[in-house]
């Protein structure tokens, strides 16, 4: 009789690669590693052949950047997702599409259980999890396993583990920092070492798509982005896919020292923890649509939509991505993004992001009625009596309550 087979998500790291042989000895199971390609991310090169020296009996690796930038990324965008209004949710959007990838995986390969390195303290693990049995609620349910979240090895532990499997492991000197970083095209979450202190300045050595800001160039530089119906087609007038427009803007921003994140976060698990992420395309884009819909939108859409993002980014944050009420809002942003087409100008200068210039065909904004100019067509004969109409409720309420009491 065969071995069940548990899908493994796997990076080709450390951890993952001890849980290939951690799934076998503990669950007797074939292990079939799946490696997704998000972008941005560490080399793929050579991936295959670690799983299989670990003893994977399948390695299966799937490029899926142009699904997660158009299923994802540009939806969270055009729906404003910033978690606590300044993380861009990089590593929260790609989640939910690895475990649409893990189960799909395992339908193709016949396999009874899918696995991922989430430890017991963070928000991936209810991310994956919620979304693996959400998405596999009508079939035969897999079972879900989380090496790291079992094992309770520390991490001295997992290296004498590791050696004792015959997994190389790359050698670190005494005095390096060793951090744990989960990369994608939309951005990179750094975690660990000094980070852990939160008095402490986040040592240069945290980040690798940023330029500090003592070393970015003297003279600004501007970006124009286009958008069509919210999401961004185009950049400094050449036409792009979303994957190539987010890798070069993260080039360009990056090299002025836009993107970094300090932030003391509220987990989903109930505990606060300092997150530093580098996020260059996503701060720049979100800074840019917005600017955008200020022109395209009326007050009551601009402030409904910015409502909703909060509760959107909420959901994307608590791994309820496969939910009704995501698909809901998700239709609201379409409506409100229908007009949301037109160029920005986003200046980048010594680590700031700052908009320049916005037009759109379909702008409210009218330079007859703003403008103080000779060309004003405001007809201000007109504010007497909106005024009169306007303060009629405050007024009556005033004059049969207010001064009613101070008698």
């Amino acid at each position: 009789m065969s071995k069940q087979k548990c899908v493994l998500a796997y990076s080709g790291g450390m951890d993952s690669t001890i849980s290939v042989v951690w799934i076998r000895e503990q669950y007797d199971m074939d292990v079939v590693t799946l490696t997704l390609d998000l972008g941005g991310g560490p080399e793929l090169e050579g991936v295959e052949d670690r799983a299989y020296r670990a003893g994977a009996s399948q390695s299966l690796v799937w490029d899926v950047k142009d699904e997660f930038v158009s299923e994802y990324v540009f939806r969270g965008l055009k729906a404003g997702a910033m978690y606590e209004d300044v993380y861009p949710l990089s590593t929260a959007l790609g989640r939910p599409l690895m475990a649409k990838k893990l189960v799909e995986a395992a339908q193709k390969v016949g396999a009874s259980a899918v696995a991922h390195g989430c430890t017991g303290k963070g928000n991936d693990q209810v991310r994956f999890d919620a979304g693996i049995k959400t998405l596999a609620a009508h079939g035969e349910p897999l079972r879900i396993v989380a090496p790291a979240r079992e094992w309770g090895m520390t991490r001295d532990e997992e290296k004498a583990y590791a050696a004792r499997a015959g997994l190389p492991l790359r050698e670190v000197g005494e005095d390096q920092r060793v951090y744990s970083i989960d990369r994608n095209l939309w951005g990179q979450a750094i975690e660990g070492e000094d980070l852990e202190d939160i008095w402490a300045t986040p040592p240069e050595d945290a980040y690798s798509w940023t330029v500090p800001v003592h070393r970015t160039p003297s003279e600004p530089e501007e970006v124009e982005i286009a958008f069509e119906c919210g999401s961004p087609v185009a950049l400094n007038g050449e036409s792009l896919g979303g994957v190539t427009l987010i890798d070069r803007l993260n080039a360009i921003a990056g090299s002025h020292g836009v993107g970094r994140v300090d932030h003391l976060e509220n987990r989903l698990v109930g505990i606060k923890s300092r997150e530093v992420y580098e996020t260059p395309a996503a701060v720049v884009l979100h800074a840019a649509l917005r600017a955008l819909e200020t022109a395209v939108l009326t007050r009551e859409q601009q402030r409904i939509k910015w409502q909703l993002a909060q509760t959107y980014s909420d959901l994307v944050y608590d791994g309820r991505w496969f939910s009704q009420l995501r698909e809901n809002l998700d239709a609201f942003t379409d409506s409100a993004m229908r007009y949301a087409t037109g160029e920005v100008r986003v200046r980048l200068h010594k680590g700031s992001a700052v908009v320049a210039g916005r037009r759109s065909p379909y702008s409210l904004y009218d330079f007859g009625l703003a403008t103080y100019s000779t060309q004003d067509a405001f007809q201000h004969d007109s504010a007497t009596g909106f005024i009169d109409i306007y303060s009629l409720p405050a007024r009556t309420q005033s004059r049969t309550q207010t001064m009613r009491e101070a008698r």
